[in-house]
């Protein structure tokens, strides 16, 4: 079984901090990380090739420095990482990304593709079945339990609002999946040794055939305006008295400004 799972490297949102002249994000000296919810994804590539055979190929597209990332994931227990790195490709937004993705895959091949349901930088959720589209293969998104693979068929439950749907599916399926699913395991001794001895194939528009057109800020119908943080209204107000007292007196300020 083939198993790809696209990984993204994002900067750590915990440590991001935006220009305001620019309004744009400050990257500078912001550690970057695996996206969380593609960890989740992985491991459940890494899980399925343990039960059924195979291989797992760790897939991104970005600049050289992503490859830190694939070898992360190679000492989690990847067997191949692929980087996707070209000129042609910066200035993506998640169409021409999707687009990217979706003529590597092909190149490569894949029974099961993984991908966490969002990236923490982005929050579209807008990859994974894009990528699908393009693929034109099923997707199923928001996968909280893989309950059976067989030889051409593949049975989960995707979270909903409330509970579950049980979702059956033919092969080759894009699946896009939640934190529920698992816990992404910490990478071995062993597994640490063998990242540092693989090799990253590195892949760019001609070695997966891409139309020029579809890529990068040429391929992106929709591009990034700006960037800014919410304004913080710090206004508050303490009541104070008995139960009662305060009620009346929070009943009364609602009033005060038409909240009631």
């Amino acid at each position: 079984m083939n198993i790809i799972v696209c990984i993204k490297q994002v900067p750590d949102t915990a440590e991001i901090k935006i220009n305001p002249e620019t309004n744009t994000l400050m990257r500078e000296g912001v550690p970057s990380i695996i996206n969380p919810f593609d960890l989740h994804a992985l491991e459940a590539g890494i899980e399925l090739r343990e039960r059924h055979g195979g291989k797992v190929t760790v897939l991104t597209m970005g600049p050289p420095q992503a490859e830190s990332s694939l070898k992360e994931a190679i000492s989690m227990g990847a067997d191949e990482a692929v980087l996707l790195s070209d000129r042609a490709f910066a200035g993506s937004d998640t169409w021409a990304t999707s687009y990217t993705l979706a003529m590597a895959i092909k190149k490569i091949g894949a029974d099961i593709v993984f991908c966490g349901k969002q990236a923490i930088d982005g929050d579209t959720a807008q990859v994974g079945p894009e990528t699908a589209e393009f693929l034109n293969i099923p997707h199923i998104s928001y996968i909280r339990k893989i309950e059976e693979v067989k030889e051409n068929t593949i049975r989960v439950q995707r979270m909903m609002d409330e509970g579950y749907d049980v979702v059956e599916s033919p092969l080759p399926v894009l699946l896009t999946v939640v934190r529920e699913l698992n816990q992404p395991r910490m990478p071995s001794l062993k597994g640490k040794m063998a990242a540092k001895k693989a090799e990253v194939k590195t892949m760019g528009m001609a070695d997966i055939g891409a139309d020029e057109e579809c890529l990068g800020l040429k391929g992106s119908p929709t591009q990034v305006k700006s960037i800014f943080a919410p304004e913080v209204n710090a206004d508050k107000m303490m009541i104070e008295g008995t139960p009662g007292e305060q009620v009346d007196n929070l009943i009364r300020e609602l009033r005060n400004i038409k909240c009631l």
